[in-house]
Order: C-alpha cells, then sequence, then structure tokens
C-alpha cells in the first residue's frame, strides 16, 4: 500500500494520517558543529536537510535518541548575502539515528536526526 492509499483509507474510515516531518526541507550540505549537552564532548559533520524544524546531520558523533544537543550551522556568503558566514546556534533533540551502511568502517559518518526547539544568529563583533 503507498502514501496516498493509506491516506485515502484513513480519510474513509474518519481517521487522521499525517506526514511526521513539518516544513518544507531544503537539501544543503553546510559545516556544522554539534555539542554534546551531557558529555561537553564537540563533533563536526555536514548538514544533508535542513527546515526550520529540524535537520539532518551526517557526523561521526555517536548520539542516542533523546539526547539533547546543541549545533552550530553556518551558512556561507553566498547563501545569505552577507560579507562573512552567517552562524546559527540551535538546541534540540536527536530523534533518529542511523548508522552507516552495512559494511562501512566505525570512522564513517553516521546519520542523526534532530529536531530544532530554539535557534539564534550569532553576531560576529
Amino acid at each position: 500500500m503507498d502514501l496516498a492509499s493509506a491516506r485515502r483509507e484513513g480519510q474513509e474510515g474518519g481517521d487522521i494520517v499525517s506526514e511526521a516531518r513539518t516544513g518544507k526541507r531544503f537539501p544543503l550540505e553546510l559545516p556544522i558543529k554539534i555539542h554534546k549537552q551531557d558529555s561537553g564532548g564537540e563533533s563536526s559533520g555536514v548538514t544533508g536537510n535542513l527546515s526550520a524544524a529540524g535537520v539532518y546531520i551526517r557526523a561521526d558523533a555517536s548520539l542516542e535518541v533523546g539526547t539533547p544537543v546543541e549545533f552550530e550551522i553556518a551558512l556561507p556568503p553566498e547563501m545569505t548575502g552577507a560579507k562573512e558566514n552567517v552562524v546559527i546556534q540551535c538546541r534540540g533533540r536527536v530523534v533518529r539515528t542511523d548508522e552507516p551502511a552495512s559494511g562501512g568502517k566505525p570512522s564513517e559518518a553516521r546519520g542523526v536526526a534532530c529536531v530544532i526547539d530554539s535557534y539564534e544568529f550569532v553576531r560576529n563583533t
């Protein structure tokens, strides 16, 4: 059964079927720094996609679902029209993790999906 069929079936039965994702996702590969709040560790990676509500990250960080995280995403000048990178500092939590492809090395990037609970733009002074 495909998604459209499931939605039709849900609507006919009176159930509401909804997409878990909210907002448009943009397939952007941007540098990201991840700060683990519980251990104080830091790792880096790249975004796989980004929306106002969340981000998918490819990084070597070992994060568990439910872990609170802080991360910084650097937007390059060509995206923002600024003279320098614009840094967005986000707070959120891990909602899904994907292990590297089978046969991958332990050091290869994992996929980490995070919901963004709050964010602010960091000004360089």
